[in-house]
């Protein structure tokens, strides 16, 4: 470990970009957020600005640097970690986006996913890329905005025009240099690149017909890609596998879950990917010399953002303390089950054709049964992807916004069976891609070390019966049943 050491940490989410500024014991020295806007011009398409993303990160780097009474030369690294999926082109010379970025979530091509799957490669593709045929995934979204914009196809084929996750967009610039690049971890969730190889894939470039020539060259580390005035970047992660690394599960059985606008569970599966039936196999991370793993990942679409629903889209509570505060207040939801597929079911169902449900009301249910069933959502849902893995872990470590609803929390490990820990970090994301930028530079010897750095700051066991727990699993797998074919 270098003493004095400063990482820097760039997570551009879904709803807003952070900059945070960590010494050599993981400890936060300086942090700035901006959130940033979404559009849905149909139902089930959402879409980014990405000129606005890229305004807001350059925003946040100089607000946190100021704060701290730093410069980017005071940095040992800078990793960067972005939102996975969101799916964009841009002029490849100017740097300048030719579309919006359409986000993880947006449903626009269930249409091309049905032409795809009626190909009948479906497992042969899983075989490879670890991931089933979903709207998900960025390969039907680069043939969306191929199929769709103007001119774009043309451009691509002939390498002027490049098509790319966040993470590129965002390197381009950073970097000062008119470079293409992204990292294993997003690569592997175009599901255009092999698992195994962490290469793109010729067939299955063929399949969804997107132009090798457009896409990004795939490096651990961009930093040898840097202009004079570009940022140390040193590392480059998708925002669960960064989550992975920040909570230090390293070893192989050990899980982590992120609630952020969605919950992502991964469980670290070692040096080999392994297959799970309704789960996604993925890329842990890979840190060039200092290790690779896999993991297997659930993926769930709404969670924080079933929270912001209920304050924005019902008006039936102010924020995240007052759900937790209501939902303390009465010791079951009577009954109330809420299934929140406001864009279908993701992993373990994979059903598009779901639509959100609100069951079981009577006429004594209140604000407080709703808000708790909120809560317990959010909790079934993650049960849903652990019931589905073939190794349960011993504990589950958590973060994310949501974590600090300790009700929510104590939901989680009553659902699950299991102890439930929060990471000392809310921002595991971003401490994840610093350690691996650090790891880089030089900062940190191994992720060993790093695990050491990973601590806790609350932890609740299970509290209910095994009876009354198989009991609310129960009436959670019939009202999600009412869910299906809605759409």
């Amino acid at each position: 470990m270098r003493s004095d050491a400063l990482v820097g940490a760039i997570d551009q989410g879904t709803t807003s970009t952070r900059f945070l500024v960590y010494d050599e014991r993981g400890r936060v020295v300086a942090h700035a957020q901006a959130e940033h806007g979404q559009r849905h011009p149909r139902p089930g398409w959402t879409e980014q600005d990405p000129e606005e993303i890229l305004e807001q990160t350059r925003a946040v780097i100089a607000a946190a640097l100021r704060k701290a009474r730093l410069t980017p030369a005071d940095l040992a690294a800078v990793g960067l970690t972005n939102q996975r999926e969101t799916t964009l082109a841009w002029d490849l010379a100017s740097g300048r986006a030719l579309t919006p970025a359409v986000v993880w979530h947006d449903t626009r091509t269930a249409g091309l996913v049905e032409k795809v799957r009626a190909t009948g490669r479906e497992a042969d593709v899983k075989r490879r890329t670890g991931l089933p045929f979903a709207t998900y995934f960025s390969a039907v979204k680069m043939r969306w905005l191929l199929d769709e914009t103007e001119g774009l196809r043309a451009s691509a084929e002939r390498g002027k025009a490049a098509l790319g996750t966040l993470d590129s967009w965002l390197l381009r610039h950073l970097l000062d240099a008119p470079v293409h690049l992204t990292d294993p971890t997003n690569a592997c969730r175009t599901q255009l690149a092999d698992l195994r190889t962490s290469a793109w894939d010729p067939e299955l470039l063929e399949l969804f017909g997107v132009p090798a020539a457009a896409l990004a060259e795939i490096t651990t580390d961009p930093g040898g890609a840097a202009g004079p005035r570009a940022l140390p970047v040193r590392a480059v992660l998708g925002d669960q596998h960064a989550a992975l690394l920040g909570h230090g599960r390293v070893r192989q059985g050990e899980a982590k879950n992120t609630y952020g606008t969605g919950s992502f569970l991964l469980m670290n599966t070692g040096a080999r990917p392994v297959a799970s039936t309704g789960l996604l196999s993925t890329l842990g991370y890979d840190l060039g010399r200092h290790g690779r793993a896999y993991a297997v990942e659930g993926a769930v679409p709404v969670a924080g953002s079933l929270l912001r629903w209920l304050r924005d889209g019902l008006g039936v509570i102010a924020d995240l303390e007052e759900a937790s505060t209501l939902a303390a207040t009465v010791d079951s939801t009577q009954g109330t089950y809420l299934v929140p597929a406001f864009s279908g079911l993701f992993s373990p169902h994979w059903r598009a054709d779901a639509r959100g449900v609100l069951v079981g009301l009577t006429a004594a249910t209140g604000r407080a049964h709703v808000a708790r069933a909120a809560l317990e959502a959010i909790a079934h849902q993650t049960a849903d992807v652990l019931d589905a893995m073939d190794v349960e872990p011993a504990s589950l470590r958590v973060d994310g916004g949501v974590t600090r609803s300790d009700v929510c929390m104590q939901a989680q490990a009553d659902v699950l069976g299991l102890p439930v820990s929060r990471a000392a970090s809310r921002e595991s994301t971003a401490l994840g891609v610093a350690f691996a930028a650090g790891l880089a530079a030089g900062v940190w010897s191994s992720a060993e070390e790093v695990r050491g750095l990973a601590g806790t700051d609350g932890e609740w066991e299970p509290r209910w019966s095994a009876d009354r727990r198989e009991s609310e699993r129960t009436a959670w797998r019939d009202a999600l049943s009412r869910s299906l074919g809605l759409a």
